[in-house]
């Protein structure tokens, strides 16, 4: 029976069968930790062990029980001289609850490499052993910390060792309370001049041991011998060894060292908790063994925060999600800007029968305004995330806000190139050949576009569909100070080869916005008042393409940044969209209101400065004439607008009187060759106001051109029938050329039409004189639209 050896070697019962103690083992300890780490729910501990038999038997048992208990050892460090890099270890795995296993001397240099480390305070909880000398870190001299600096990082920590004497006031075996045994040792040790040692109580409680397991096996040897019938009771050694042992392990009384049994030699002890507070040592608790309970001294454990330090870095994820206000302004932009589509469309519906609107296409105005709202729509959809939608609605969120998005794009940019392509197919014919590109022809075009996109978008979804991937990022400090971590995460829209779907749209879209610019480059200088957004046409090809290139990699580089790179997602949208529904309708909408008439009155084409330049490189005669009567000209025009609103007018008397003679055949012969001769001479005037000569010529036709011949007969004309004289080719096409309802129709120069210089509506341009003379910078229509 042993008072004092506490080694753990010594609870192999295979190799020590005999062996007892009435000072608990090292290793009694270890129960006595988990039940503590239990009661503040720490379930993830590290383990700092000094490289010695002793000290690894006690931490061998300790994962035992710590496995037992379900509890995670994070990481298990071992050191022999130089604790610091073990304790940077310990840190560097984030254990916050470090169970040490160390003697006094080793333990200051513990503790100064954690004060180097700031593994202290109200992060950090520090378990040790409680059988070191008092005051021990006032004799550790080899570390390179002052003892104030100790203290810091040794403040909070808890000590856990076995109780000397019992803490209850109750008599024992002796017949003392453990407090009146401790008074009477201490009188008789200072009497007799000895020091104090902390195993004097399981010495005393020893020998009581020894003397109730004699009593006891005399007691059963006098009972057996008693009632033996031979009267010649013998025992060898053998068996009373096994009556010692028996009685040993029976072993229940209440010394001063509190309730003394054995199990399997162990004694059952008590080990009490205390804590190192301002500098000394706090009891704040026991455990009892033998009943398995925790008992903690109430408001005596201070921590060093607010409430007991947490056994890890506690990790909480927080999404990275789009600002509400952020999205509520530019949701409310977006309706605003909704709005405004809306008010586009009901005035180009409203309007379409108008010259002014019908001229520009109104239906191809139509899909810019739908590709417009479509991109408007795709706003609220990229605003919208987890925090908004379940994952599976989020999954499907990512291909609809995909697909409004394309189809709005195309939609509007599709309709815009188709509007600048044949403004470019026009005024590029190099072949001088009358080109009608009708509306039906740019449908197709922008349908195409669709279709093609319809195609990716289809195979991109049933072979590598969009789905919910989360992307999580590096640990951030709680901005509350609180003891977590943050760990952002991110949502996104991504599948296997996102790369690839990825790099077909960007290169589709691209070389279609390269070609629209280059169209719109093309065509910047042509200004058709007949086809009166030609230019606000390329000028929205260009907002487009520049402003999709630079949205596009702003928002590949903020891919981590939810909000900035749906406010430039979204700011790229509006503008685009804006922009071009603005140049598209704000022009025609103030036109209509303050000029209702202004597609009547101005017929004059401008020509390109690149068309110019092209027809002066083929006659260099031509353009030194241009030079002389540049000058000339502008003298002339204003009698020539005079002249062309009198042609205007006769225009649409001379309809009024062509429909009024086919309704009524009865009339004479005599009015309607009246009329054809006025035709003749209306036609004669256009002539002379359009030549280079201007209002001279057109005198002297007049005076060789006697006012009696306007109503003059034509014998050849009389013997024609009404009907037939009215709807004959030459009639027909004459009123084809006055009323020449839109842009394809009208007889240009630069593609064959009837010139200002033609004798009639009839005749051909390359027989007329003056259409040779005449500088093509000269050339103007003639007929009314």
């Amino acid at each position: 029976l042993s008072f004092a050896a506490t080694t753990p070697v010594l609870a192999d019962r295979k190799k020590y069968p005999n062996f007892f103690r009435t000072v608990p083992s090292d290793n009694a300890v270890n129960p006595a930790v988990v039940k503590f780490l239990n009661y503040y729910n720490w379930s993830r501990v590290g383990t700092l062990t000094q490289d010695v038999q002793r000290f690894s038997e006690v931490r061998n048992d300790l994962t035992n029980e710590l496995e037992k208990a379900d509890i995670q050892i994070a990481d298990t460090e071992s050191f022999s001289n130089d604790p610091c890099v073990n304790v940077k270890k310990l840190k560097d795995n984030d254990v916050r609850i470090i169970i040490g296993q160390f003697d006094e001397n080793l333990a200051a240099k513990v503790f100064c490499c954690a004060y180097n480390l700031n593994m202290y305070g109200s992060k950090y909880q520090w378990i040790i052993p409680g059988w070191y000398q008092g005051n021990w870190w006032e004799q550790a001299n080899s570390t390179n910390c002052t003892t104030k600096k100790l203290l810091t990082a040794m403040e909070g920590y808890i000590s856990v060792d076995f109780e000397p004497l019992s803490a209850k006031q109750i008599k024992g075996i002796s017949g003392r309370t453990p407090q009146e045994y401790e008074r009477e040792y201490n009188r008789e040790r200072e009497q007799k001049g000895v020091e104090a040692s902390k195993f004097h109580g399981f010495a005393y409680d020893g020998i009581w041991v020894i003397a109730k397991t004699l009593t006891r096996v005399m007691e059963l040897l006098r009972h057996k011998e008693r009632h033996d019938m031979y009267h010649n009771f013998t025992v060898d050694d053998r068996e009373v060894g096994k009556m010692v042992l028996d009685v040993m392990n029976e072993t229940n009384f209440f010394g001063v060292t509190g309730q003394v049994m054995f199990r399997n030699g162990e004694r059952m002890g008590t080990i009490k908790f205390t804590q190192f507070q301002e500098g000394q040592e706090v009891k704040v608790g026991e455990y009892n063994a033998i009943a398995d309970i925790l008992d903690l001294i109430n408001n005596t454990i201070r921590f060093q925060g607010v409430e007991p330090p947490k056994d890890r870095t506690f990790v909480r994820l927080q999404r990275r999600q789009i600002n509400v206000p952020l999205y509520s302004i530019l949701s409310t932009i977006t309706i605003l800007g909704m709005l405004m589509a809306g008010t586009f469309l009901f005035f180009n519906i409203k309007n379409r029968n108008h010259r002014l609107i019908k001229m520009s296409s109104p239906y191809m105005n139509n899909l810019i305004i739908l590709g417009g709202l479509l991109s408007y729509a795709s706003i609220f959809l990229f605003g919208l995330d987890g925090s908004f939608v379940s994952d599976k609605e989020f999954e499907t969120l990512c291909t609809v806000r995909t697909w409004i998005l394309i189809v709005g794009y195309t939609t509007a940019f599709g309709a815009m190139f188709a509007k600048t392509w044949r403004v470019h197919a026009i005024f590029k014919n190099v072949k001088m050949k009358k080109k009608i590109i009708k509306d039906q022809k740019l449908f197709i075009i922008v349908g195409g576009m669709l279709l093609i996109d319809l195609c990716i978008l289809i195979c991109w979804q049933i072979v590598d569909p969009l789905k919910r991937t989360v992307e999580e990022y590096s640990l951030e400090a709680d901005p509350q100070g609180r003891d977590i971590a943050i760990r952002p995460f991110l949502e996104h829209c991504e599948n296997t080869h996102m790369t690839i779907w990825l790099g077909i749209v960007y290169a589709y879209k691209g070389l279609l916005m390269l070609f629209g610019c280059f169209l719109a480059w093309e065509t910047r200088n042509v200004s058709i008042p007949a086809l009166n957004d030609s230019k606000y046409i390329g000028m929205s090809v260009y907002n487009v393409g520049i402003m999709c290139i630079i949205g596009a990699a702003v928002s590949f580089l903020t891919r981590d940044q939810p909000n900035v790179q749906f406010c430039i997602v979204a700011l790229v949208i509006i503008f685009c969209s804006t922009i071009t529904l603005c140049l598209v309708f704000v022009p025609k909408f103030i036109t209509m209101r303050t000029n209702p008439d202004a597609a009547t009155q101005n017929r004059r084409l401008k020509f390109t400065q690149n068309q110019k330049k092209e027809d002066s490189k083929t006659s260099t005669s031509v353009t030194s004439v241009n030079q002389a009567n540049t000058s000339r000209l502008d003298g002339l025009q204003t009698d020539n607008h005079r002249l062309r609103m009198r042609i205007t007018e006769l225009d649409k008397e001379l309809e009024e009187v062509t429909m009024q003679l086919q309704d009524t055949p009865e009339k004479t012969p005599y009015i309607k060759q009246n009329h054809y001769q006025d035709v003749n001479n209306i036609l004669s005037i256009r002539n002379f106001t359009d030549g280079k000569d201007g209002e001279k010529s057109l005198k002297n036709h007049l005076e060789q051109k006697p006012q009696a011949q306007w109503g003059s007969m034509d014998p050849s004309r009389i013997s024609r029938g009404p009907l037939e004289d009215i709807n004959s080719p030459e009639h027909i096409q004459r009123r084809l050329s006055l009323q020449l309802p839109i842009l394809h129709h009208a007889y240009l120069p630069s593609i064959g039409g009837v010139d200002a210089s033609c004798s009639s509506p009839t005749s051909s341009p390359a027989s007329s004189p003056h259409h040779r003379h005449m500088p093509p910078s000269y050339r103007v229509m003639v007929s009314g639209l």
